[in-house]
């Protein structure tokens, strides 16, 4: 599965957008200037989307890389 379809079944299964989860994890404190903070290990943002979203692994790894600058 390519990097865009990851995205895509997101958007699909959650109706938010890359930018729409950036916006969710600078509230809730996980991203400082964008990006993740030194101290918040990519982990902890996986629970988080997992729980609040249901999204696996890799689609909650898809969300954090754009958390790191792909897009």
């Amino acid at each position: 599965m390519s990097f865009q379809a990851y995205i895509d079944n997101i958007k699909t299964k959650t109706g938010k957008t890359p930018a729409d989860f950036k916006k969710l994890a600078e509230q809730k404190g996980f991203l400082e200037k964008g990006k993740p903070k030194p101290t918040v290990k990519a982990g902890e943002i996986l629970k988080w989307l997992k729980e609040d979203f249901d999204l696996g692994h890799g689609h909650g790894m898809a969300i954090y890389a754009t958390f790191k600058g792909m897009k």
